[in-house]
Order: structure tokens, then sequence, then C-alpha cells
């Protein structure tokens, strides 16, 4: 991957919807090579897929709340639970596996606090082999960005 290629991803990360002609002209490429630059990210596996940013609050689910997980012990089986007992909660927008005090972080979406204390009592707390949930809730977003920074 070079430079360009890096261009086209930063580009596509700010406004996936370009047209392939917008695209090759920010990029500074005529359309032809800068879609077959495209279609070699896409088969590569580089560029894995597009989506729509949704603004949260108009979609109802105001909250979030970052979530540290610490799992009982480190076994095979124990981490497979949970696991795959995580990754069939919608309310889940991401999991990370850690180092430190906990385990995992969890990015969790809500309509609100007692919908968010349903979702740890009839959801988290179910799934087998937790030792500790730790709840930081948000009250403000400082920053998001959505295109990782130029090499």
């Amino acid at each position: 991957m070079d430079a360009i290629d890096r261009n086209i991803i930063r580009v596509l990360q700010q406004d996936g919807r370009l047209s392939n002609q917008d695209l090759a002209d920010k990029v500074s490429l005529s359309p032809s090579p800068c879609l077959r630059r495209v279609r070699k990210l896409e088969s590569e596996g580089i560029l894995v897929g597009y989506t729509a940013l949704v603004d949260q609050d108009k979609y109802g689910i105001p909250l979030t709340v970052f979530v540290h997980i610490r799992l009982e012990r480190h076994s095979d089986e124990c981490i497979q639970s949970f696991e795959s007992g995580i990754e069939k909660l919608d309310e889940v927008m991401e999991c990370y596996l850690m180092t430190g005090n906990s385990d995992y972080l969890l990015h969790v979406v809500s309509e609100d606090l007692k919908t968010y204390e349903m979702f740890v009592r009839e959801k988290i707390s179910t799934i087998p082999g937790i030792a500790a949930i730790d709840s930081s809730f948000v009250y403000g977003r400082v920053k998001r960005n959505m295109a990782f920074p130029a090499l």
C-alpha cells in the first residue's frame, strides 16, 4: 500500500458515497486507475465495507456507556462463553480485549438509564464467567474522527 492508496482510504473514510469521478479528482488520479486501486483495496480486504453514520440521539439511543468487564478465570471455556454471549447483544457496538485491570471494554448504547439497567441485569449478567462489571457513562463527546491519520 502506497501514499496514494492511503489517500484514497482517508477520502473514503470522510465520505464513502463519493462517485469514482469525485474520488479520482480528490486524490489526483484519472477515474480508471482510481477505480482499479479501490477494487484492489477491496479484494485485499483493506477496504472491508461501507456504512452510514447515524445521529445516535435522533435514532433514539442517546446513552453511551463504556463497560469494563473482568472475567472470573481465563480458561478457553470462559473466554469462548463470554465472547459468544457478547456477539449476540445488539446493544454492544464494539468489544475490545484489553490489558490491565479489565479483560474487556465494551462500547454500549441504550435508550436511557432504566433500559441500560435492564440490559445489565437481563443480558450481560446472564453470561457465565463474569467476575465484575464496571460502567462509565458518557455525558459528552469531545472528538470523533472516522479517518485514520496520515502516515
